[in-house]
């Protein structure tokens, strides 16, 4: 009877697998981190560009170049932003 007692009470103390459920105002911040991906890579795209023209003005007017550094940075900043997700998510993991 004892162990029938003990039995059923472990059986009752059992918690269910719960069903995910997503936090309130998840979609706000996915569309607002959306948001600023896109403003990260076009800012990159826009900063690449920049430093390009400037590269050809330092050319055609044979002063000294800086913006090679300027490009370098634009394309780290670019594989940076666009690995982001991967990086976190290896973090998380």
């Amino acid at each position: 009877m004892v162990f029938s007692t003990a039995h059923d009470m472990f059986l009752l103390a059992q918690v269910g697998n719960p069903t995910p459920e997503a936090p309130p105002l998840s979609g706000e911040i996915l569309q607002m981190v959306r948001y600023v991906t896109w403003f990260s890579i076009l800012s990159g795209v826009a900063g690449i560009t920049v430093a390009g023209g400037k590269f050809a003005w330092e050319k055609w007017n044979g002063t000294s170049f800086t913006s090679p550094k300027m490009i370098a940075g634009g394309m780290i900043g670019g594989v940076v932003a666009t690995s982001a997700g991967t990086i976190m998510n290896t973090l998380i993991s």
